[in-house]
């Protein structure tokens, strides 16, 4: 990693952790993502994130805790079983035992410095729309459910991104079963 990853300024901004999705389902959740989110505000890719906010002060011990835990895993499956209207949105269920159990050790170790949005319940899932009236929300939640059907989703690690309130940079790739990248 470069310094200008390690640089006091960057250093102060959140961290976000997200899944690391199969290039072929993440191509898949960006493709919806860029037909239903407002093009003005899609400033990032579809993702499915684990925080929102963990504190890049402590970037190098996130690293190593999540590089221990991650080639300790292997990747593993989950199911994109449905659709969730969230009044300005919608987004696709992703029911992920094994994610959810891996958050919840990392939650505890972070749970000092966690944001109140981060201590919320985890219920995974990728939002291929938000920032819309609730009615357009309502109008895309109706014509994705009448033809949406579940589908798998292999999780390959997970990723860390530094946040400066738009497009998100890469801090870390943490793949199951493997080294860091």
């Amino acid at each position: 990693m470069s310094d200008f990853y390690r640089s006091p300024a960057v250093l102060d901004t959140p961290l976000i952790l997200t899944a690391w999705l199969e290039a072929h389902v993440a191509s898949r959740f960006d493709a919806m993502r860029r037909a239903y989110f407002p093009a003005a505000r899609n400033f990032i890719p579809a993702h499915l994130t684990l925080f929102h906010a963990l504190p890049g002060c402590d970037l190098g011990e996130i690293e190593d805790e999540l590089a221990e835990r991650c080639w300790q895993a292997e990747p593993f499956t989950a199911r994109a079983s449905g659709l969730r209207f969230t009044g300005n949105g919608v987004a696709i269920v992703i029911d992920a035992p094994e994610l959810v159990a891996l958050r919840l050790g990392v939650a505890q170790s972070w749970a000092h410095a966690l944001s109140p949005q981060d201590r919320q319940r985890f219920m995974p899932h990728v939002t291929v729309q938000n920032k819309v009236t609730p009615a357009h929300a309502r109008q895309t939640f109706d014509a994705l459910q009448a033809v949406f059907e579940p589908f798998d989703v292999v999780i390959e690690g997970l990723e860390l991104w530094h946040y400066r309130g738009g497009p998100w940079s890469p801090a870390g790739r943490f793949p199951f079963g493997g080294m860091p990248d």
